[in-house]
């Protein structure tokens, strides 16, 4: 039961702190690379392509990462 609950746990912070990590890295592309901002290119590039892809990839590692400190395999 304690494995399922810090997995659960992981899973939502590790989405949160990967969707920030994601937006930060957005944003670093977009000044990096100058990509244009003509009707919000920008904003949705970061919006829909980094910060999704940041919550999964944070999501994933947090559950696993606490689920093998619930479980004392780690």
């Amino acid at each position: 039961m304690k494995v399922a609950f810090l997995g659960c746990l992981g899973l939502f912070l590790g989405a949160i702190l990967g969707g920030v990590i994601g937006i930060g890295a957005g944003m670093l592309y977009v000044s990096v690379f100058h990509v244009t901002d003509f009707e919000g290119y920008s904003g949705m590039l970061v919006f829909m392509t980094f910060m999704p892809i940041g919550a999964i990839v944070g999501g994933l590692l947090g559950g696993v990462g606490l689920g093998l400190v619930g479980s004392k395999v780690a």
